[in-house]
């Protein structure tokens, strides 16, 4: 049958305090810290979420879990550190304290079954992972050569076909998780923009991708018969236990690891760093790609959005990601990388002249030789070069027979900035970047998020966002005195 909440977020406050008085007389036995814990889940109504999942239940069988209790009993779980449904199933049965703030009566708690099936109601897809088990395997990422730089991708789409592709509407943006995002969106990202935390008519985003481990290693096996004709190193398909990971880089930790790489976009505006959407990409899968793809799906589920900054790191330096700023007239604030030109190395070789001409080692103008429009650069010859003859200089500046030189262009959106790169005004904005890290660092440190040791992407999600509520909560402030404490003085 449906749930029914008779009486919404007032019944569970009642619930609440006719249960601690009852079990917990002397509110002194309570830990301070557990009560501010129960203050935070005593004025969270969660209510909407009765009426949000109310057609994912049949109107047949026995009354279901009220769909609140679930979710707040789960977000109570990530609150005390217990990763596994197993373990607070059993918590619930032992500590009456954690039955009464999820809502649940002292004797009647839910059992592990009922935690994976409400999972499933928040899910809209029929499998618990977007790919299917069996596939190919995938060419592994490459280590870098310096330490402390991402690898390279290993994606065969780039940033620009990417952007175009979705421009062109030719990318279908499915989420899965809408209704988990329902959630998190209505529940805490909407009341947090309430309390003035973040303002969303005109945001600025900070991004960032963050390796999650979730296995030891790759689990895969063979499914066809190759090994019996002595071929042990055969291209068919495998079977992937964890068909939506792979092997990627972690540039942090100077390690290949077996997972996700998390792409969360940030309030940088807000003083507690908070996220906006999240997706979880493929470990392999390039920071600049996975952006592309969470920005618009970010895009889908917030159309009413206005992002007007944009905070990103050099691996988003991008020619394209530019491009699209300028025509969406969104402020990027994207740090250089070295690797997609602009080399210092050339400042010793050449000058430039008042004419905007360069000026080779002998005093002489180079000649131009083409511009390349996609990448918004002229590009100047060596002046004594000629096809038949190469260099005739007696001098040469370069071991190679041709010497050019590239220039950016004045409408080069990357390079020629506003506000420009070398301001006060730019460092300043580009420094509230490191919100996205603090934010990393908040899931996956404070919240530990690669503890859940789940086996489908189904579960991560449920768990990401868990978190990411979390830290909505976390930013609300709390009434000065406790309510819980009043009402049960009141009820005495």
């Amino acid at each position: 049958m449906l749930p029914i909440n008779v009486g919404g977020h007032a019944a569970y406050q009642e619930l609440v305090v006719s249960q601690l008085r009852e079990y917990y007389p002397d509110t002194d036995t309570i830990p301070e810290s557990a009560w501010y814990i129960a203050e935070q889940f005593f004025l969270l109504d969660l209510s909407y979420v009765d009426e949000l999942l109310k057609g994912a239940y049949s109107i047949f069988g026995p009354e279901p879990r009220l769909p609140s209790d679930m979710i707040r009993t789960y977000l109570v779980s990530l609150k005390f550190k217990v990763t596994s449904y197993t373990d607070w199933a059993m918590q619930l049965k032992l500590n009456p304290f954690y039955t009464i703030i999820s809502g649940f009566v002292v004797g009647d708690t839910p059992g592990v079954g009922t935690f994976y099936d409400f999972n499933k109601r928040l899910w809209e897809n029929d499998f618990k992972q977007l790919n299917p088990h069996e596939k190919f395997k995938k060419a592994k990422a490459k280590r870098p050569n310096k330490n402390g730089t991402k690898a390279e991708s290993t994606e065969k789409e780039t940033v620009e076909s990417l952007l175009e592709s979705y421009q062109r509407d030719e990318l279908q943006i499915e989420i899965p998780f809408s209704r988990l995002y329902d959630v998190f969106q209505h529940s805490f990202l909407r009341q947090s923009v309430q309390r003035n935390l973040i303002d969303m008519d005109s945001l600025k985003i900070a991004g960032d991708g963050m390796p999650v481990v979730t296995s030891a290693r790759e689990r895969k096996k063979r499914i066809c018969n190759c090994i019996d004709d002595n071929i042990y190193n055969c291209q068919c398909k495998r079977y992937f236990s964890q068909p939506d990971c792979d092997v990627g880089w972690d540039s942090s930790r100077e390690c290949f690891y077996h997972g996700y790489d998390c792409y969360t976009l940030t309030a940088p505006c807000s003083d507690n760093d908070l996220p906006v959407f999240a997706l979880l990409h493929p470990a392999s899968r390039h920071d600049s790609i996975g952006f592309i793809h969470t920005w618009f799906a970010m895009k889908h589920v917030l159309s009413d959005t206005s992002v007007n900054k944009l905070l990103l790191d050099a691996a988003h330096d991008a020619m394209p990601i530019y491009e699209y700023c300028r025509d969406k007239r969104i402020t990027p604030f994207i740090d250089l990388n070295e690797k997609r030109g602009i080399k210092v190395k050339y400042k010793d070789d050449f000058t430039v002249g008042e004419d905007g001409i360069p000026v080779c080692k002998a005093g002489l103008k180079m000649k131009p030789d083409g511009v390349e429009y996609k990448k918004y650069r002229a590009k100047f010859r060596c002046p004594k070069y000629n096809q038949q003859h190469g260099c005739r200089c007696n001098d040469p500046c370069s071991d190679k027979p041709k010497r050019t030189v590239h220039l950016a262009l004045k409408d080069n959106p990357r390079i020629f900035n506003i506000p420009p790169r070398n301001s006060e005004k730019w460092k300043t904005e580009y420094n509230a970047r490191t919100s996205a890290e603090r934010n990393n660092k908040r899931q996956k440190i404070d919240y530990k998020l690669e503890d859940g040791k789940h086996r489908s992407t189904r579960e991560w999600y449920c768990r990401l966002y868990g978190i990411m509520m979390l830290q909505h909560l976390d930013a609300w402030d709390l009434p000065f005195t406790s309510t819980i404490r009043t009402r049960i003085a009141q009820a005495a």
